[in-house]
């Protein structure tokens, strides 16, 4: 095939999930796919950004730490429903249960 190839948003969205699902090399659905890393990553980037139309997905990896032992009562009232989240690179981001959901969507998507 010579020449370029045009991809829908929907077919941008499916091999952006294929290529970084868990366990998946990105270098491998790149082989498969007969794409460049450049091409992919710029989608990857255009996603986060919302340019890809309203079907773009938000993810963010999530692992469940030990649980702890739960206290009788809170010490305070203001740790009640406080919700704590360790993101990588040691970035805490320390928020109560009434936390607008799409503001700490966006802080988060800041944060990636």
């Amino acid at each position: 095939m010579s020449g370029r190839r045009n991809w829908s948003d929907e077919e941008k969205l499916e091999i952006l999930a294929e290529a970084f699902r868990p366990g998946v090399r990105v270098r491998d659905v790149l082989q498969r796919r007969e794409l460049s890393s450049g091409l992919v990553y710029t989608w990857r980037k255009q996603a986060q950004l919302g340019l890809l139309g309203d079907m773009a997905p938000a993810f963010a990896e999530v692992r469940v730490a030990g649980v702890e032992p739960a206290a009788t009562a809170p010490q305070s009232a203001s740790e009640a429903g406080f919700i704590r989240i360790d993101l990588p690179g040691g970035v805490r981001v320390s928020v109560d249960a009434m936390v607008d959901a799409g503001a700490l969507a966006r802080v988060l998507s800041a944060l990636r």
